[in-house]
Formats: C-alpha cells, sequence, structure tokens
C-alpha cells in the first residue's frame, strides 16, 4: 500500500469529548470516526487493525476445534420471552416492531437463537460436544456510552456456545475454551490476566474474565504476585476499602494480593441448563431419557481490544502497536519521492519486504519529513525504514523501532531476519 492512495485522515488535536487515551488516539490516527453515540464508522487503519484481532481470534478458536457459524443480528421477541430474559435483560435491550408489529430485539448475545438452532435438529449425544461461534456485530443500549469504542452502543464481539450432554462435558468444553482464550491473547501479546468473576445477566455457576492490564481500566482486579490467583475485587468478600487490599494475604495462601486496574476484553461462562431448561434444549441420553443440555457461553470484544491494546501501548507521540496486530509492520519512510533514484530505491525495498511475506507500507507522498515521522508515531507503525539522497545508495537503510526508539544501520538482508524473528 502507498500511503498517498490510503484514506488517512490523521490529526494534530485531540477531540473534544475524548478522555481516554485510545479514544483520543483512535481518532487522531484516523482509526474511526463517530456517527452516533456509541456508534463509528471503522475507516482503512482501524478496520485492518480490527480484522487482525478478528483473524487471530478466528484462527485459535478453529485450532481448538470450534465452528463457526453467523446468526441474525435482528431476533425475534418470542425467544427472548421463552427465556425470560425479555424483561430482565433491561434497557440494554433494545426493542422494536417490524411493519407488521411483530416485536424483535436487537441482539446483545445469542444464547436463546443458539438453542433454537440446537433444539431444531435430530442431534444424537454422540454428536456431543458442540462448539459453534460467530463474530458479529452486537448492539447494547448503554445509557451512558463512552470512551470510544472501549464502551460503545454497537461493537465487534466474538461469541461462542458449547453443548454437552453432561456437567462434567460442560467443564471439559469450558477447558478447551479457556486453552483457546490463553492462546488467543499470548498470540495477540498484550499483558493480561485471568480473574475469578461474577456472571452478570448471562447467568451461570462458574465464570472468568479475561483483562487487559492497564491504568485506565474500570475494573479494580486482585492478584497475587506469587500465584496465578486473580480476582475482580467485586466477587471477594471483604469489609474494607479495595484498596486497602493492596498487600494482604492472597486468599489462596501464595503470596501477597497486588491491586490493578483492567479492561474486559473476555468473558467464559459455564452456564449449566440455565437456558436449555427454559428453551427445551434437550438430547437423549444413552439409555433414550430426554437430558436438557449443558451449556457453555464464550464471548471476546474484538473492537473492545483494539482500545485496550492501546491503552496499554501508548506514549505521548501515538500508538504502539503489538507487532501481531498492527495496521502494517513497517513504513518505508521516503524521504525525497521527487528524485527519481530515491523513490525509485524505496519502491525496491518496499518490494522486496512485500515479496518476503510482510505488511508494508511506503510514505510516498510529497510533503515534509516532520510530517511523515509525526503520522508514523501516531499510527504506531512498529518499525519504518528512513531512506533519502543519502542513504540510498549505500545498501544501508535507517531502522528504527517505535517501541524502543532504537536506531540501526542495517542492509536489507538483516532488517528481513529481524522481521522473520517476528513473524
Amino acid at each position: 500500500m502507498y500511503f498517498s492512495k490510503l484514506f488517512v485522515p490523521t490529526t494534530r488535536q485531540d477531540p473534544s469529548e475524548a478522555e481516554l487515551a485510545s479514544h483520543k488516539l483512535m481518532i487522531r490516527s484516523g482509526m474511526i470516526k463517530k456517527t452516533a453515540a456509541g456508534i463509528y464508522n471503522w475507516l482503512p487503519i482501524g478496520l485492518n487493525v480490527l480484522k487482525k484481532v478478528e483473524n487471530i481470534v478466528r484462527n485459535n478458536l478453529n485450532n481448538y476445534g470450534a465452528q463457526e457459524i453467523l446468526m441474525p443480528m435482528v431476533q425475534p421477541a418470542e425467544l427472548w420471552k421463552e427465556s425470560e430474559r425479555y424483561e430482565q435483560y433491561g434497557k440494554e435491550l433494545l426493542k422494536f416492531q417490524d411493519r407488521s408489529q411483530r416485536d424483535f430485539v436487537l441482539g446483545p448475545t445469542h444464547e436463546e437463537i443458539m438453542c433454537e438452532i440446537f433444539r431444531s435438529y435430530p442431534i444424537s449425544y454422540k454428536d456431543l460436544p458442540i462448539n459453534m461461534y460467530q463474530i458479529q456485530t452486537k448492539f447494547r443500549d448503554e445509557i451512558r456510552p463512552r470512551f470510544g469504542v472501549m464502551r460503545s452502543r454497537e461493537f465487534l464481539m466474538k461469541d461462542a456456545y458449547s453443548f454437552d450432554i453432561n456437567e462434567k462435558g460442560m467443564e471439559n468444553s469450558y477447558l478447551n475454551m479457556k486453552n483457546a482464550y490463553i492462546s488467543t491473547f499470548d498470540e495477540i501479546g498484550l499483558d493480561y490476566r485471568i480473574v475469578k468473576a461474577d456472571a452478570g445477566n448471562i447467568g451461570g455457576d462458574v465464570s472468568e474474565e479475561f483483562h487487559i492490564i492497564a491504568d485506565s481500566g474500570e475494573d479494580l482486579l486482585a492478584i497475587s504476585d506469587s500465584s496465578e490467583f486473580a480476582a475482580n475485587v467485586e466477587v471477594l468478600e471483604y469489609n474494607k476499602d479495595p484498596s486497602e487490599l493492596d498487600g494482604s494475604d492472597s486468599p489462596d495462601g501464595n503470596g501477597k494480593l497486588q491491586i490493578k486496574r483492567g479492561i474486559e476484553v473476555g468473558h467464559i461462562f459455564q452456564l449449566g441448563q440455565k437456558y436449555s431448561e427454559k428453551m427445551s434444549a434437550t438430547i437423549k441420553d444413552s439409555t433414550g431419557t430426554d437430558i436438557n443440555v449443558f451449556m457453555g457461553c464464550y464471548g471476546i470484544g474484538v473492537s473492545r481490544i483494539v482500545a485496550a491494546a492501546i491503552e496499554q501501548n501508548h506514549d505521548e507521540k501515538g500508538i504502539i502497536w503489538p507487532y501481531s496486530i498492527a495496521p502494517f509492520h513497517v513504513n518505508v519512510i521516503c524521504l525525497d519521492p521527487s528524485k527519481e533514484e530515491v523513490i525509485k530505491e524505496c519502491q525496491s525495498v518496499y518490494q522486496i519486504l512485500r515479496d518476503a511475506g510482510h505488511d508494508v507500507i511506503l510514505d510516498d507522498r510529497d510533503i515534509r519529513a516532520g510530517n511523515k515521522f509525526t503520522d508514523n508515531e501516531i499510527l504506531g507503525i512498529p518499525y519504518s525504514i528512513i531512506l533519502g539522497p543519502r542513504n540510498y545508495a549505500n545498501n544501508k537503510y535507517e531502522f528504527l523501532s517505535r517501541a524502543t526508539g532504537e536506531k540501526q544501520e542495517l542492509n536489507i538482508d538483516e532488517i528481513k531476519q529481524i522481521l522473520e524473528e517476528k513473524k
């Protein structure tokens, strides 16, 4: 991709309504544009990042045996009445009627639709476990949408649903999905924790949240400094201010608690038979007895991960993307595109790296070098190659790391080696 052909409406000014760094930088870098409260357009750079997160999620879910489907965002209200969530869910559930005065909702989640799919087919207990997922737009009518895509009304989510013949099977499916989530967040490359959590309005007896650690997080987490114990403070039984938990003994007997802030980006649940009982999602066991299936559900906030990554990785100059989800891996910055020999060398480097399988952009714009550097810092592209009249002919290029600020003089093979190690 050539920068001159890409729609990247960067700006130097922070938007007046933005509070969090991610909200400010996503607008300043031209990733998103607001359409209405809590509803955003994803522009080319933003969509590029969103798709990379989506693909990592998809690949890991597939690797752990989940099957992708796509369910409708618009759902018949009678299914929600059947599960008894039509009134229970609250005002976040957007309700409307079609031209025939039939009641519908915009789906904030899809347990009801998934149960309706399952019960519609003659499935044998031998076919279990079954795990199906989708990556799809959701809508929750937040009373006060804020923080950009961090707490928006319309968002992209991965939601998965497992079906098992008994509780043991459900626990195994839950553990399988937990491992899929660990693999996913490890690949994205963010600092995260798995914490015990409250099931909220989804329900179920067991649930855990995946939190990106960030000072701007809305959730307070109690994390052991010597074990894997971690819990959302709201599920702990204590009679003191949360800050006073800092330094107290960990409930598992290992180490002391540290209080950190986290951004919830994933939540997994053991639902049991909560939905299958109400919606008659049954299956015959080996004796021919009808059994309400045991379910699990598993969500990942795909669009929220983008904002959370920025909250964890930015400085005063702009975004610092993890390599795995950066909009581009390398920016070839041409300092004098008006000189034919310089632009040709830049194009050669650009093509060599593209042919090697790297995601590269060439900044061929005829603007001041300072503006190119500023845009590069705002966009957070992990590496840049700076090439101008002084160094185009010596087979050595200035190679700059966005994360560390380190500059090196390297030839193209040395640069390729560094990038290969990042794949």
